[in-house]
């Protein structure tokens, strides 16, 4: 070979060793940016909540002044309260939690706390059309920990209710902006100094390393070899049903024209829960409720108690539509009547309470969950049951689109679906109470359109049914009829025909010369309905309205729902 070829050879030689060279060169530095490079976000307040930082996904900047954090409404909605509301009456923010209720009027340094008064340092203020709540102050309504770090400019906000665990550094150690050694150094923490584990699963961890907190905030990665033991200081708190298994309730009836029923001596089999219609809307009465519980009420009381049933007692609006929408369209008057469900609840020990407000006009439908969104943190605190009566979505303005049932799920513990009067008095032909064809159909309306959970749907079934007929001048009436009146009201030669969609017999009998026709409610028509709650896994069952029932349909009721 010429020393010309061998001198070409070297140069190649070398050439391809300079590029082999410069490559991995390139892909160390590649590499190397990839895990150097943060994506930190140092022109504004970071703000971490359970240890992710939700900083880009804000809507509008937190900023601190006077060392009070504001969070904007926009914000508090996304990811604390997403019922918060401005209240342009009272000029004020109204949110709710767990717990608590709080209304902050704007540009005061002040608050109401389920209406107790309290002084705060901040105030709420609207800049260029977005309001700032002074969010620091709010820790005990959300039931958080709130802190500032100047130093980082950095917010932090913990879950009290979640698991909190800390470690200490075995060493001086590095906090890594990735899980590896060659990612860039976030921070450095000396031997001794305390870590916060912020292990989330939306993090994934490869093994022997583990997500941290430092004391500033800042959010991280270290090797576990780095650290002591670790300690936990909270545990996961886990929200306890109020009441365990299934709900078997039925309403008991009075007025205030008669004392509540004496029961002294007598049991009802299958049930766990009763009403006692005990309270009612004053008529232009401002919130003001109306009680007809008594001696005889707070015998019953003490009766239901001792025989191991829960009480909740039913509050009625009585129909009274413009009353009220007076109610609920003031957050005052609201709080009015929620401050007195509070005040009987405690003052006769009950355990819950039963909301049926009925014939509300359409446009108040929202005010109606907004009055269920104030009533709920209020009984969360003394541990009472909030249970809603609603209509079928069936449509009709007044009687059905007044409810918003998928927000009135999410708020309450339980909801009733009224399964009656599928034909009520004011239908202009004849037909079924509550055909089960009808009932499952709108069950399955609650469960899948509505939105409502099946572990919060309970079903309403009724002890009656009507008897119709045309009077001498041909109009349509109705009356309705107790289950254990039909043998005195329905003659022995009426004709009974099956109607096996509506799982019904259908009764027709002649009186006086005048035809009757009567849907009839039977051990037979209740099991086809009972059976529903099982088929769909329902939170149970409820019954309008004691003493309309024959004896034996509470050993049917106790097989069917599981209640003793």
């Amino acid at each position: 070979m010429t020393n010309n070829k061998k001198s070409g050879l070297k140069i190649v030689a070398k050439i391809v060793v300079v590029l082999i060279f410069l490559a991995v060169i390139v892909g160390v530095f590649y590499i190397a940016s990839k895990n150097y490079v943060t994506h930190e976000i140092k022109d504004k307040v970071n703000f971490i909540i359970n240890n992710s930082n939700v900083t880009s996904s804000l809507k509008a900047d937190v900023f601190v002044q006077d060392g009070v954090v504001y969070v904007s409404k926009a914000d508090i909605a996304n990811f604390f309260d997403s019922t918060i509301t401005y209240d342009e009456q009272y000029n004020a923010i109204i949110t709710a939690a767990e717990e608590k209720v709080a209304m902050l009027p704007v540009g005061k340094k002040e608050m109401e706390v389920n209406s107790s008064n309290v002084k705060i340092k901040g105030e709420t203020v609207q800049k260029e059309g977005t309001y700032y709540i002074p969010f620091s102050e709010l820790g005990d309504v959300y039931n958080i920990k709130i802190t500032y770090v100047p130093e980082t400019n950095i917010v932090t906000v913990d879950s009290l209710d979640r698991a909190y665990s800390i470690a200490t550094a075995a060493k001086n150690i590095s906090v890594k902006y990735k899980t590896t050694t060659i990612s860039k150094t976030l921070a450095k923490v000396k031997q001794g100094e305390t870590l916060s584990i912020a292990n989330r699963s939306d993090y994934p961890v490869p093994e022997g390393w583990t997500r941290v907190r430092t004391k500033e905030g800042i959010l991280g990665y270290v090797k576990v070899n780095d650290l002591g033991e670790s300690n936990q200081i909270r545990e996961a708190m886990e929200k306890q049903p109020k009441i365990k298994g299934p709900i078997s309730l039925v309403w008991d009836y009075y007025s205030e024209y008669a004392p509540a029923p004496d029961r002294t001596g007598t049991t009802i089999k299958g049930v766990n829960v009763v009403a006692p219609t005990s309270f009612r809307l004053k008529q232009a009465g401002k919130g003001q409720i109306e009680e007809y519980i008594g001696k005889s009420g707070e015998e019953y009381i003490n009766w239901a108690h001792n025989n191991g049933y829960k009480v909740w007692p039913t509050l009625s609006n009585e129909s009274l539509n413009d009353t009220t929408r007076e109610i609920l369209r003031d957050y005052k008057l609201r709080e009015k009547m929620i401050n007195q469900i509070v005040e009987y609840i405690v003052k006769y020990k009950l355990d819950g309470i039963n909301i049926d407000f009925e014939n509300m006009y359409e446009a108040d439908k929202n005010y109606f969950s907004r009055f269920l969104i104030e009533l709920e943190p209020r009984l969360n605190e003394i541990g009472a049951v909030l249970s809603v009566d609603v209509t079928a979505p069936d449509g009709s303005p007044n009687w059905s689109l007044c409810y918003d049932r998928y927000t009135i799920a999410k708020v309450v513990d339980y909801m009733i679906f009224m399964g009656y009067d599928q034909y009520g008095i004011s239908s202009d032909k004849p037909g079924t109470t509550a055909g089960c064809d009808w009932v499952e159909v709108n069950i399955q309306k609650f469960l899948g359109q509505e939105g409502v959970p099946k572990e919060k749907l309970i079903l309403g079934l009724p002890f009656y049914a009507r008897v119709w007929w045309n009077n001498s001048s041909g109009k349509l009436k109705s009356e309705a009829i107790s289950m254990k009146k039909f043998d005195s009201v329905i003659p022995s030669n009426a004709t009974k025909t099956w109607d096996d969609n509506l799982k019904q017999y259908v009764v027709e009998y002649k009186k006086g010369g005048i035809d009757y026709r009567l849907w009839l409610e039977d051990e037979k028509s209740l099991t086809a309905k009972l059976d529903l709650v099982s088929k769909y896994n329902l939170a149970g069952a409820a019954y309008w309205q004691k003493d309309m029932e024959p004896e034996n349909i509470w050993n049917l009721i106790s097989e069917k729902i599981g209640v003793n």
